[in-house]
């Protein structure tokens, strides 16, 4: 993959994180959400679409292998389109639909998980989304890559990977179940 650089030239993409990495990394939150939460009581996971509700996926599917008591079944996903405070300045994107597990997230300790954590405006509107749908008694952040610039006071909890950049860069995550292979690139913008 290339792009385009700063005097028209071919400047290729990064790799940055393999499929081999990715794994790593989501088993590592996978244990440090376990350790946090002291376990899986009560805990729900809450993909952001789109890349985000694999990796909640994902990580549900190590929870549970770590802690039997943890039950898939408390994986969902947020749509946060509406809630967006950047609609007007956004190409047009699909709402998906939210879907919360039964047993709803009041009282539980909700880990949002997104794919990457930017300006922090996503988590924002998942946040006023969450208020919409019930009270937790906790809200975390879990991400497979910050790359900073953040433009809200928010902050990860868990983190698969830290990568500064700069901010004419764009960060690529690509997820088997949409894009049919994993990895994550640094591309110029």
């Amino acid at each position: 993959m290339v792009s385009p650089g700063p005097h028209g030239t071919a400047v290729p993409a990064r790799t940055v994180l393999a499929s081999a990495d990715i794994d790593r990394a989501l088993t590592r939150i996978a244990h440090e959400i376990l350790e946090a939460n002291k376990g899986a009581r009560d805990l729900v996971l809450l993909g952001i679409p789109r890349r985000g509700y694999p990796l909640a996926r994902r990580l549900g599917d190590r929870i549970a292998a770590a802690d039997p008591s943890f039950d898939t079944g408390s994986v969902g996903q947020l749509d946060v389109t509406m809630f967006r405070d950047d609609l007007a300045h956004q190409p047009t994107r699909p709402p998906h639909a939210t879907e919360l597990p039964a047993a709803g997230i009041d009282g539980k300790v909700v880990v949002l998980v997104d794919d990457v954590l930017y300006s922090g405006r996503t988590i924002r509107a998942a946040l006023d989304a969450l208020v919409d749908l019930g009270r937790p008694r906790a809200v975390r952040l879990a991400v497979l890559v910050d790359r900073g610039h953040r433009e809200l006071p928010i902050r990860a909890d868990h983190v698969g990977k830290n990568l500064p950049t700069a901010t004419a860069e764009k960060v690529r995550v690509q997820v088997r179940e949409v894009d049919g292979a994993d990895g994550v690139v640094i591309e110029a913008a």
